[in-house]
């Protein structure tokens, strides 16, 4: 408790010594300003900044920083950056380690793969804390699955010429689920005969926009997903590993994909707003699924899976222009909508 004291004295003495600067600087251009034993140079600014916070800021850090100001002391610079959390390049990796009293970052690392061709765009990216995976899914077709412990990757080339929309991850099948503009893509990642193994169920009547996992505690060999489509409706669809046994046909040449008839599946529907369901999410600590659209009447559903299939009033609110980003935050108990 006294660092963070200790830090909001310095952090409001900083902005004061910013705003004196900021002063000086308007006075000197409109030909005002007198100099007197007051005035703030670059070394007095480099030595009360260095007093300040000691060695959590970095020599480079405060140069720019009083660089952009006396460049352009019309735009503030937000105090953040006199910590480097905005510069560019990292100036090694033995300083990055080092721990700082205001922000830790912890080290990135990126991948030089690339797993998109040109003019494509990744359109969802999946966390697996448990399994340390992490999937992407691009819009013309390839699903990608990164792991922390193999340093390799592996990827499908959908055949179909649908975009995919969205993707997400089968805790209990260990499966990668991803929807298209008329099908449910479901890749096993863990083949290792051949990367293009799984199940497509098709055809679907209406595009699907967005997919999430329901995640249950049963352990069993099924999963529940989520969907939205272009018409306001949200799907609920079960698979269970009975299904890829009882319900496929014969694989097309080009692919090793076994189809699923839509038609032989219970998949419960519901029309809960009138555009397009641009998200859908499910929280497992709310039991509950949330679902927005553009639509500026329901713009946002919050309410347990069952009203899907029983059809009872929803817990809906309406934005005008709609609703197009959610989050939920457990520690704070709020969520949160993006229009």
């Amino acid at each position: 408790a006294l660092e963070l004291i200790d830090f909001k004295n310095a952090l409001e003495q900083f902005q004061n010594l910013v705003e004196k600067m900021i002063l000086q600087k308007t006075k000197e251009s409109s030909g005002l300003y007198t100099k007197d034993d007051d005035v703030i140079d670059y070394e007095k600014f480099y030595t009360t900044t260095r007093t300040l916070f000691g060695p959590a800021v970095k020599d480079q850090n405060i140069q720019a920083f009083f660089r952009k100001i006396m460049s352009n002391f019309d735009e503030r610079p937000g105090w953040l950056e006199i910590f480097g959390c905005f510069t560019g390049e990292s100036d090694g990796m033995s300083s990055s380690k080092k721990e700082s009293m205001v922000l830790l970052v912890s080290e990135k690392q990126q991948i030089t793969h690339s797993v998109v061709k040109r003019k494509d765009v990744i359109k969802g990216i999946v966390k697996v804390p448990l399994l340390h995976l992490t999937v992407t899914a691009s819009q013309k077709g390839v699903l990608t699955m990164f792991s922390k412990k193999v340093q390799s990757y592996c990827f499908y080339f959908h055949q179909d010429t649908a975009w995919i929309n969205g993707c997400d991850f089968l805790p209990n099948l260990k499966y990668v689920a991803a929807v298209t503009e008329s099908s449910v893509i479901l890749w096993d990642y863990k083949s290792k005969e051949n990367t293009s193994n799984g199940f497509v169920i098709k055809p679907m009547k209406n595009c699907l926009l967005c997919v999430s996992t329901v995640t249950m505690a049963d352990n069993l060999a099924r999963d529940t997903i989520l969907m939205g489509d272009d018409k306001g409706y949200v799907y609920l669809l079960t698979i269970t590993s009975d299904d890829f046994i009882m319900k496929q046909s014969k694989a097309e040449k080009e692919s090793q994909f076994k189809v699923l008839d839509s038609e032989s599946f219970d998949i419960p529907k519901r029309k809960l707003h009138d555009d397009w369901v641009g998200k859908i999410k499910y929280f497992p600590t709310l039991k509950r699924f949330g679902s927005c659209s553009t639509d500026s009447i329901n713009s946002f559903v919050l309410d347990d899976i069952k009203r899907l299939e029983d059809h009872l009033p929803v817990k809906e609110f309406s934005v005008p222009q709609g609703v197009n980003a959610f989050t939920y935050c457990g520690k704070a108990k709020v969520i949160v909508t993006g229009g």
